[in-house]
């Protein structure tokens, strides 16, 4: 089958999953009373939460400059912004492609190799997933006993009794299944020759993040770029937070809670599908429902951080490919003046 149309039938997949996430989280509520509360929502509130966003986005900007540079390149902060916007924009459409878009955009304007940019990108991201992984034993930390509980009553104990009136013939068909598919997909792999394919990119990937390692180290300026790193997940946590205000149910959570939600809301966004959709609803309002959040109120607080932030990728996105190619269009005059 051809390539382009597999890789289409995977997106399509993708936004399907998506699609099902968001319908098992408004399929039991009144749509019309989510549309009242949003619309009583202080705005303000959820206003500061977006300038939150776009600080978090600027500081990722300067901060990606700050690692070309000991590979002898400096792009212009405004085209670095505007490469960086478009990718997050193109995330939204296809996952995962907003690094290339992103890379590519800054090569074209700034002629930068693709090769040095992708491997900045993907310190950014190793820097970002150990920042994930702290805030996730620092939430597991803080609400041990809630988890806990949560896990007892939603996931083991419901296991525990499933299983404890024998094994479900269902569960071994299933499982045989999942066992059978993984073994067609390993002779298949093998006999097209691809697992060669895969330990060359993973050699590359780590080749990669040796290399931004090392352009870490040579950083002109180590504690600025820490600053950032520090003020990026600051902004994060912050435009998480304040939008509990724009709710009178979240509006008596608190740091911890805050935390907690940054955290679920970061691995709905890691889920391979457009721009989070569905997922970051469904985890994030199961979430919230730890503190006494009921699962009508959750869902509107998810589809408020998510619709607002989406909204400022959106048009950030636009402006800034308007703006790029005003940008583009002068420089070419220049070159033939």
């Amino acid at each position: 089958m051809n390539k382009k149309i597999i890789n289409a039938l995977k997106y399509i997949a993708l936004l399907g999953v998506g699609i099902l996430l968001l319908w098992l989280t408004f399929k039991d509520q009144d749509l019309q009373q989510v549309f009242t509360e949003l619309k009583e929502a202080n705005w303000w509130w959820v206003a500061l939460s977006m300038v939150c966003g776009f600080l978090a986005f600027l500081s990722r900007a300067i901060r990606w400059v700050m690692l070309l540079e000991p590979l002898g390149y400096k792009p212009r902060l405004l085209l670095t912004t505007y490469a960086l916007m478009l990718g997050y924009f193109a995330n939204l459409a296809i996952p995962r492609i907003g690094e290339i878009t992103r890379c590519g955009v800054l090569s074209k304007t700034e002629k930068i190799p693709m090769n040095s940019l992708i491997g900045t990108v993907i310190v950014e991201r190793v820097i970002d997933l150990v920042l994930l992984i702290l805030s996730i034993l620092t939430v597991t930390l803080l609400e041990f006993d809630t988890l806990k509980r949560f896990m007892g009553d939603n996931v083991i104990g419901p296991m525990a009794d499933k299983f404890s009136g024998g094994i479900d013939p269902v569960n071994i068909i299933i499982f045989v299944a999942i066992i059978v598919v993984l073994v067609v997909v390993y002779k298949m792999l093998k006999k097209n020759g691809r697992f060669e394919t895969f330990f060359i990119k993973l050699s590359d990937l780590f080749k990669g993040i040796g290399d931004g390692i090392k352009t870490v180290m040579k950083l002109k300026n180590t504690g600025a770029f820490v600053a950032h790193t520090m003020f990026i997940w600051v902004m994060y946590f912050t435009m998480t937070y304040v939008c509990f205000f724009a709710l009178e149910a979240t509006a008596h959570l608190g740091a911890k809670e805050g935390l907690f939600t940054l955290v679920a809301g970061g691995l709905g966004m890691t889920a391979p599908v457009q721009g989070g959709i569905g997922a970051y609803h469904w985890i994030v309002s199961r979430g919230l429902m730890l503190f006494g959040v009921s699962d009508h109120d959750g869902v509107v607080f998810a589809t408020l951080v998510h619709t607002s932030q989406t909204f400022l990728v959106v048009v950030l996105g636009l402006l800034s490919l308007v703006l790029l190619s005003f940008a583009n269009k002068k420089q070419a005059k220049n070159e033939q003046a």
